[in-house]
């Protein structure tokens, strides 16, 4: 199975001419990112040809969740994505009105025939692992964006009594989000930090699983994107709003370590 690592656009400086330009001059797969602006449409795709990059759109549902879905999907198909991330409906609408939203999103996906990976995000439907694990026991179909680390936060722990909602989770994710969490925070510093090796170590180790099941299913591919945002995802220095760490290369680490582990362990072949 090839691992094809791709690049948010999400904290990236420049116009989208230096963006893609440097993602492609990087070695990255693609892009994820949100639909580009109104008259950008045109030059986001032309970008997306000339550097050969595979898509992941972002979608953001809200107000009528389910017709804002249908439409950013719609508007999404024109670019032939790859796969579709999905922040869906609300942590505070009631368990009948999350339900009316997926059983809408599935006609839509249905009908664009685009995969959908709904994320595992805060103030989004699936933020937490039982929420989560409620709706995909509900609908079989659904599909999920692993983002564990916004589980970790939620949760404040390292999820230890959450294993039956992560293993149903990890079956149903289609795309990961590689970004490390800790029990008081959607992102570490620096997951290269010592400090922050236990929570490094079990991020991999959820990826891991949710890696060699889609293998052993007989996927010819996997996708994955490293994370990691500007601030306030990022810490600042005090009084200075100065980033701790380069973001660049924070994702840039994140990516590659990732890649370098599940070689390692010769369950991917590099894109």
């Amino acid at each position: 199975m090839k691992l094809l690592s791709f690049k948010a656009l999400w904290g990236m400086e420049g116009n989208y001419e230096e963006q893609f330009a440097r993602v492609a001059a990087a070695g990255y797969a693609g892009v994820e990112a949100a639909l580009p602006p109104a008259g950008m449409e045109e030059k986001f795709q032309e970008l997306l040809d000339r550097y050969g990059l595979a898509y992941i759109a972002q979608v953001f549902t809200g107000e009528d969740h389910a017709n804002s879905f249908y439409r950013q999907v719609e508007q999404a198909a024109r670019f032939g994505p790859v796969k579709i991330v999905s922040h869906s409906a609300r942590d505070c609408m009631s368990e009948d009105e999350q339900d009316r939203f997926f059983a809408s999103a599935l006609e839509t996906e249905t009908k664009f025939g685009i995969a959908v990976g709904h994320e595992t995000h805060r103030q989004r439907a699936m933020f937490t692992p039982w929420t989560t694990a409620r709706i995909l026991r509900k609908f079989p179909e659904l599909r999920i964006t692993a983002d564990f680390s916004h589980w970790m936060n939620v949760c404040e722990s390292y999820l230890e009594d959450q294993e039956e909602q992560l293993s149903l989770a990890m079956e149903r994710t289609i795309h990961i989000h590689a970004r490390v969490g800790f029990p008081e925070g959607p992102q570490v510093p620096h997951p290269g930090a010592p400090e922050y090796s236990k929570e490094l170590e079990l991020h991999l180790g959820w990826w891991r699983t949710i890696l060699n099941r889609q293998a052993a299913e007989g996927a010819a591919q996997a996708t994955f994107t490293a994370e990691f945002g500007p601030p306030g995802y990022m810490p600042t220095l005090p009084f200075t709003n100065v980033p701790v760490a380069n973001l660049w290369e924070v994702n840039r680490w994140m990516s590659e370590r990732v890649l370098e582990h599940c070689e390692a362990k010769k369950m991917v072949s590099k894109s």
